[in-house]
């Protein structure tokens, strides 16, 4: 099938102008393949060229009217230097480039000379500085280059999108639909070979499946020694934030260790990472139970009610986040702001340190349980005097032991790797629990743990946490659950990015957001059938577990096995560790907390970020003075808004032609006084896809620019660019790659008015004619408002060079009339 023949267009109309006349002498070209060095330009063509047929066998086909990469004065920032070339009649004609033939001596000696220039250098088939020639290149789509070279690549004549693949996935449809309509990953996998797609599959979304086949004996000890620590170190600390933080019974802590990991080892992505209750999101299901008392619906004693309650919170927090990685929405780590974060995370740990201040004093505080932390600050300070000796002595004392093992640690590690396994906070625990019991110090009013039993007696009691009665619960705790998963899941995404796909040796396990929050989500979801508090990758925990020989989601599995071990024999033993040392431990945490704020204040200083430091002022002070909901209502709406605001602008820029360099055009708000406007022209760059959302106020940065030459103005000011200077209104549109319907919808309407007052409307540097961009403008009629597809052009120069003769060609054509 022959391709259509080729219709003439302005922009290849003989030029009338000294400048112009240039680019009339073309050099011959020839096909080469189109390796990623030559296409690197190429997405910037004139839609019409998509209907210059391919030439093959090294013969020249003439391009007139389009200006030579060999010539410097043609060059242009804006302007590609390469043509796409498809045929209509031949598969495999696909992914080609017309690029000049080898040049005489004098071309060749000039192209040497001035290899350094960006524009030329990797655009030819040269060899200069370096040691060996360029390989060849190699077609995309023939069977031989994909079964021997394997370079990959999208499925051949695969353009459109299938609606069932974004709902369901390409897994499901390809599954269903066979390989009569199968994507790109189908595809690739029948030509290489893969015939089991399923079990491909199968091992993507249940990464047990690809570690545990390649697990060695020779890992399992440290996988062993790294559970044992952790146990250690976090199962005394679960039960703290059970009791002192979240207000429900200690046991209801050690589930989130006996669940999750195994859970997360099953699901996860990130080998090395060990998920665990947190001092945040469990201080947050504390406020939730703390205001259901308050409500008369419960008191301190119902242990059963707060931690069905406890329960429920983290099972919508599990189902949030489930959700959340079931529709894709792994992007949301990065909705709450860096300064957002810091200020809430420091703002938990102060509240933490406040609230663990009152037991590990033993002072009771009845009256300013419920208070805010700055009331509670000023009771501690006037009922200081009153506080229990032994008590303080007590939590003190293993407060101040912890604290001097950590320093110790982080100074003596880099030189002692083994000093993380000393398990100083277990000795610290059992120590006191020694001495409690053979002291006697309980008599002396010392508050013991007590005993710590099951929610419904003996053994794990499951509760279902969606039933009808919880509807109510359901309602209180939505808020605060949806903020667990927000804050746990940035948690979890800053650990696996840190810790990467871990050094175990173990291959093919990526890290994927979407997946993350499926594994964590599932984990929370059951966790919270057994009333255990939310649980989430910790970066602290999960660098001591690497730190002390865990390189496989086994540890995981093998720290659930321990902690149900405990749960099942050794909860008697609890009875004797004194609450001032679990408050001792959990006050070492919101230490850590606090102690990365004053580095961050620091950077936010040097920089002048006077914004993120209020940001982050403003949500400490109304959670330190006020309470948790008010900062978190504060600073997610504050967050949301500058997303919004940023989504919102429009990042147009007005362009001009540098001095000296008459083809290259910058932003002409930047160096201003370097930059040439062009007399009767306004040539605009939109850098960005149009959307609803930054198209709302895309006709009044327009009309800016139309009246100031800037976005810089204040709207106050009286129109000082002169009229004639709008005439023609050139659109950059090389950003744009993709627009919806709204965005459509505004820009047929800019476009429409313009062409009623009769203004040029050119647009240049368009995705190729078949892209979806230039499909929808041709859906809705902007194409033909223009003066149709030869408005279209490839590059900035070419659009001044089509106003020009189109111009010309009117003034001529009122100069005939006016003579007859």
């Amino acid at each position: 099938m022959s391709s259509p023949p080729r219709i003439p267009s302005p922009s290849r109309t003989p030029p009338l102008s000294p400048r112009a006349k240039s680019h009339s002498k073309q050099p011959s070209v020839q096909n080469v393949p189109a390796t990623p060095s030559r296409l690197r330009e190429a997405v910037a063509m004139s839609p019409e060229d998509d209907h210059i047929p391919a030439e093959s066998n090294g013969q020249s086909s003439k391009t007139s009217g389009a200006p030579s990469i060999l010539d410097p004065s043609t060059s242009d920032a804006t302007t590609a230097d390469t043509t796409f070339s498809t045929r209509k009649d031949s598969r495999n004609a696909q992914g080609f480039v017309q690029e000049p033939a080898s040049m005489d001596e004098n071309e060749r000696t000039r192209l040497l000379q001035s290899y350094h220039d960006p524009r030329i250098c990797g655009l030819k088939d040269c060899n200069h500085g370096t040691f060996s020639p360029r390989a060849p290149s190699i077609r995309s789509y023939t069977n031989s280059s994909m079964n021997d070279y394997g370079f990959g690549g999208a499925r051949p004549y695969y353009h459109t999108r299938d609606t069932s693949r974004s709902l369901l996935g390409g897994s499901v449809v390809d599954s269903l639909a066979g390989t009569k309509n199968s994507s790109t990953t189908a595809w690739l996998a029948s030509k290489h070979g893969i015939k089991s797609q399923g079990w491909m599959y199968l091992r993507y979304y249940f990464p047990f499946l690809k570690w545990i086949t390649q697990y060695r004996m020779s890992w399992l000890q440290g996988d062993l020694i790294a559970a044992l620590t952790m146990a250690s170190f976090y199962i005394p600390m679960s039960l703290s934030y059970a009791s002192n933080l979240a207000h429900i019974p200690p046991v209801n802590g050690l589930y989130a260790f006996v669940f999750n990991p195994i859970v997360y080892a099953f699901l996860g992505t990130c080998p090395q990472m060990v998920v665990g209750p947190e001092a945040a999101g469990s201080l947050l299901v504390g406020q939730v139970v703390r205001s259901w008392i308050e409500s008369g619906r419960s008191d301190d004693d119902n242990n059963v009610l707060n931690a069905q309650i406890a329960g429920v919170v983290t099972s919508i927090a599990g189902a949030v986040i489930l959700l959340a990685g079931l529709t894709r929405l792994g992007f949301l780590d990065s909705v709450l702001s860096r300064p957002f974060l810091r200020g809430f995370v420091s703002a938990i740990g102060f509240v933490i340190l406040i609230d663990q201040a009152l037991p590990e004093l033993g002072l009771r505080a009845h009256k300013v349980s419920h208070a805010s932390s700055w009331e509670k600050l000023v009771f501690i300070v006037k009922k200081a005097h009153k506080a229990h000796k032994l008590t303080a002595a007590v939590s003190f004392g293993s407060f101040a032991i912890i604290m001097v093992f950590r320093e110790a640690k982080r100074r003596l590690q880099p030189r002692y790797p083994s000093v993380a396994y000393f398990p100083d906070r277990f000795l610290v625990v059992v120590g006191s629990a020694i001495l409690a019991c053979q002291c006697g110090w309980d008599k002396q009013g010392l508050e013991l743990l007590g005993d710590v039993k099951a929610g419904g007696g003996s053994g794990i009691p499951f509760h279902w946490p969606f039933r009808n009665s919880h509807v109510k619960h359901i309602d209180t705790a939505l808020g605060t659950s949806v903020l667990i998963a927000l804050l746990g899941f940035f948690e979890s995404s800053v650990a696996a990015k840190s810790l990467g796909e871990g050094t175990s040796g173990l291959k093919g396990m990526t890290l994927s957001a979407n997946r993350e929050m499926i594994a964590l989500g599932t984990a929370n979801v059951l966790g919270g059938c057994f009333m255990a508090l939310p649980a989430f990758g910790g970066y602290g925990r999960s660098k001591v577990n690497a730190a002390t020989g865990g390189t496989t989601p086994m540890g995981s599995i093998l720290l659930s096995l321990i902690s149900l071990f405990c749960v099942c024999f050794l909860l008697p033993y609890f009875y004797w560790i004194p609450k001032g040392v679990l408050s001792a431990m959990v006050s070492v945490v919101a230490y850590s907390l606090i102690e990365e704020a004053p580095h961050d204040i620091k950077f936010f200083f040097k920089i002048r970020g006077w914004g993120e430091l209020a940001l982050m002022s403003i949500i400490f002070l109304a959670t330190i003075f006020y309470s948790f909901s008010v900062g978190i209502a504060l600073g997610i709406s504050l967050s949301l808004l500058a997303v919004v605001k940023h989504a919102a602008k429009p990042r147009i820029q007005i362009l001009g032609r540098i001095e000296g360099q008459p083809n290259r055009f910058e932003n002409a708000e930047h160096y201003p006084e370097t930059i040439e406007h062009v007399e009767g022209c306004l040539i605009v760059k939109i850098p960005e896809p149009l959307t609803f959302a930054n198209t709302g106020d895309l006709r009044t940065r327009l009309r800016r620019l139309e009246h100031y030459g800037t976005n810089l103005a204040h709207p106050s000011l009286p129109q000082v660019r002169h009229e004639d200077n709008n005439k023609n209104i050139i659109f950059d549109v090389h950003g744009v790659t993709s627009i919806d319907g709204s965005g459509t919808q505004v820009l047929a309407e800019i476009v429409k008015s313009y062409v009623d007052k009769g203004t040029r409307v050119i647009f240049c540097r368009l995705q190729r004619r078949k892209g979806k961009v230039y499909q929808r403008f041709e859906d809705s009629g902007i194409v033909e408002m223009c003066g149709g597809w030869q408005h279209f052009v490839s590059s900035v120069d070419e659009a001044l060079k089509m106003a020009e003769v189109e111009d010309l060609t009117g003034y001529l054509e009122e100069r005939t009339r006016q003579q007859r």
